[in-house]
């Protein structure tokens, strides 16, 4: 049976969900989620036989200002009070070696698309405490009009304060049950 069968839970502390924006035409905007939680399945010999499942809890961004989190928090974007998780539910993964693609589900602000992550595994390896870890990194890019956050505010130079663009990044580290 290959390493990579069993259920494995995202660690949290060890791993980051977050998101770069273009903001004001000339420069990029991070952030991250810090309560985060995902499940990844695999049943068979191989990655490709993986369910994976995340929660994203929208009132734990972070971009390192207050008041664009408390902005971002509001009806403007996420709408933390109506619409509390992102989640994403896989529907094929097609993983070959260390690269491949997860396509899947994608809901924000009560909107579901179907989205394709870019995977890289980097690896399985039990830690100096005995848990046996997945390292791997996934990122996708999204339209943010598509699921409804829809905020602009136009420059006086020309443009937009905001790409409607996103690239959702992971960095991940998931231990095996």
């Amino acid at each position: 049976m290959s390493t990579f069968a069993g259920t494995w839970t995202l660690d949290a502390a060890h791993s980051e969900v977050g998101f770069v924006v273009r903001h004001a035409m000339v420069t990029k905007v991070r952030g991250h989620f810090s309560d985060v939680s995902a499940q990844i399945t695999i049943n068979g010999e191989d990655l490709s036989s993986a369910v994976v499942e995340g929660t994203v809890a929208t009132a734990s961004l972070d971009t390192g200002n207050k008041d664009r989190d408390a902005h971002v928090r509001g009806e403007d974007f996420f709408d933390v009070e109506n619409h509390p998780e992102m989640t994403f539910r896989s529907t094929s993964v097609s993983v070959n070696g260390e690269s491949g693609t997860v396509t899947g589900d994608l809901t924000i602000k009560g909107v579901t698309k179907q989205v394709t992550f870019d995977v890289e595994v980097a690896g399985v390896a039990e830690d100096p405490f005995g848990a046996t870890r997945m390292g791997f990194e996934a990122s996708t890019r999204i339209n943010r009009k598509d699921f409804g956050v829809d905020f602009q505010a136009p420059l006086k130079t020309g443009g937009v304060l905001l790409s409607e663009d996103v690239t959702i990044q992971i960095e991940g580290s998931a231990t095996k049950a």
